[in-house]
């Protein structure tokens, strides 16, 4: 865990510096690559986009709330949305039906500060949060990449959107990553053990009576004691482990089918929804992403 003088260190020494933005149309199917030390954000104009990253201890963020969690794999992010990635792995994007976007690289400073930070961000809700900001963003660069930049002013008000988008999501992100681990931990010995027998075995049908006479407790209290303690229901925390061990599964090379009679589901459909759900593409594409990205 990272020490919050370290963040405080890290979040007030940053040296980013906005390239030329440009604006870019993605149509269904297709793909933007970051390639390791290719740092930029990307600002989800319209449409919708999936980025999958090689990263292990990314961050998602929701501007709105300022909650911010540690995350694997991939996200999905809507109009309004943005991606930041630092450069340190590779980063692709990808729309299933189409997506306008707009593309600010970066030049960010390595320093011993820079390693207290998350290398990719997931920020949702950027353009509630944010309204002025993202409108400029919406604005920002030219129709492709390459194009001269003949704006005036462009490149002050990238320098603006870019200190704002990444400082205000990495300071979610560190105020909650003093809190952040998986799995969730409690001083709780009751609620330890349940949340310790799901971690040790996540395809049981887990049903709410056998977790609560795990827990010693009645059903109602079991409930509502486990959603004040880890933030989320009994059956949310079973669904989340199941999906983190999915990744860890398909990560190795695990068909499908067998990691999804594995988790416990009835059906390989089953199963694809609730890891589309999850991580916004299918288990086989999500596999697919990884590989490239790795390779």
């Amino acid at each position: 865990m990272t020490s919050r003088a370290a963040l405080e260190s890290a979040l007030s020494n940053i040296d980013v510096h906005p390239g030329h933005a440009w604006r870019q149309s993605l149509s269904a199917g297709e793909r933007v690559t970051l390639s390791r030390g290719e740092a930029a954000i990307v600002y989800v104009r319209s449409g919708e986009l999936t980025g999958v990253s090689a990263a292990r201890a990314g961050c998602s963020v929701n501007a709105p709330s300022g909650a911010a969690t540690t995350v694997e794999g991939g996200r999905t992010l809507l109009t309004g949305d943005a991606f930041i990635s630092l450069g340190c792995h590779p980063l692709e994007l990808a729309s299933q039906s189409g997506a306008e976007v707009t593309v600010v690289p970066l030049e960010v400073v390595a320093t011993v500060h820079t390693r207290a930070l998350p290398p990719v961000v997931f920020v949702s809700g950027f353009a509630r949060a944010e309204p002025a900001a993202a409108g400029l963003a919406a604005h920002l660069g030219v129709p492709a990449p390459g194009a001269a930049l003949d704006r005036h002013g462009d490149e002050t008000i990238c320098k603006l959107m870019v200190t704002t988008v990444l400082l205000s999501a990495l300071r979610a992100w560190a105020a909650s990553e003093q809190d952040a681990s998986w799995p969730p931990r409690t001083a709780d010995p009751f609620l330890a053990r349940v949340a310790a027998a799901v971690d040790d075995d996540p395809g049981r049908e887990w049903t709410i009576d056998q977790l609560a006479a795990l827990g010693a407790m009645s059903r109602s209290v079991f409930a509502a004691r486990f959603r004040e303690v880890f933030g989320t229901s009994p059956a949310s925390y079973v669904t989340a482990v199941r999906m983190r061990r999915a990744e860890d599964l398909l990560d190795a090379g695990t068909p499908v089918s067998e990691t999804s009679r594995a988790l416990g589901y009835a059906s390989d459909e089953g199963f694809r929804r609730a890891f589309r759900r999850h991580a916004g593409v299918a288990p086989s594409e999500w596999r697919s992403a990884r590989r490239s990205l790795i390779a």
